[in-house]
């Protein structure tokens, strides 16, 4: 299944895509509060959260799945966006130094490749936020959001996902609290909700947000030899030399 990007960007102009935008975005902030010269990719929808690192980062670009459809990002600016495919990103090897995805890996056909690929494109050192559905959430359970689209994931499942995929799972956190319902007075009282939400860690937040490291090589424990008594073998045939014809 994969998610249209005339209607991602129709939900991130609503008022509940505002509050989407609003509180992940507050969560990715607060992971890198600082990018100066660095590269900064993002993969799948990624435009909403990319806005506040144009200003300090060397560069940044968004590419989006062929399945999804592009949009010309920034707006009245030399575009920074591509349609690509997303287990073939057209980048050389260890080029990115910050990498988001969200609205990718719950509608990816094989969320192994797109690790993968990310792992290839990202230098020594580097960073990755993964943005996707709780599956304990509310948001996964109604259609009218991009969040209720795809597979959801238990926090479990994220972390077994990125240690197979040779990252090491670092902060983890949840966002979207509030209730994904478009009536004025839940999205009013959105900052409430995370306010609570946050504040006790409680389950349920219509996303996770994990940020990840790259393992640059895996380290393998030292295993002990098996040791097995052999029985004494005789051998099957004997060599018995020809003696010829007297």
């Amino acid at each position: 299944m994969s998610l249209d990007v005339v209607d991602l960007r129709a939900f991130y102009a609503s008022p509940m895509g505002q509050v989407a935008r609003r509180f992940v975005g507050r969560v990715v902030r607060a992971r890198w509060p600082s990018c100066p010269g660095m590269s900064i990719l993002g993969l799948g929808y990624a435009p909403p959260y990319l806005g506040v690192f144009r200003d300090e980062a060397l560069r940044t670009l968004a590419f989006m799945p062929a399945e999804q459809g592009v949009i010309a990002w920034p707006d009245r600016e030399a575009p920074s966006s591509a349609l690509v495919d997303v287990a073939m990103l057209p980048l050389p090897d260890g080029c990115v130094d910050r990498l988001l995805v969200v609205h990718a890996l719950e509608v990816c056909d094989s969320p192994r490749d797109l690790l993968a690929e990310v792992w290839r494109v990202m230098a020594p050192g580097g960073r990755m936020l993964l943005v996707a559905p709780n599956r304990l959430g509310l948001w996964t359970r109604r259609e009218n959001n991009p969040f209720g689209q795809g597979r959801p994931y238990s926090r479990a499942q994220l972390r077994e996902l990125l240690r197979e995929g040779l990252f090491t799972p670092e902060q983890e956190n949840e966002a979207l609290y509030v209730p994904p319902f478009e009536r004025p007075l839940f999205l009013r009282a959105a900052a409430a909700f995370e306010r609570i939400g946050g504040r006790f860690a409680l389950p349920g937040g219509g996303v996770h947000i994990i940020e990840a490291s790259k393992q640059v090589y895996r380290l393998v424990g030292a295993r002990q030899p098996a040791r097995r008594a052999l029985p004494n073998l005789q051998p099957a045939l004997m060599h018995r030399p020809w003696a010829g014809r007297r």
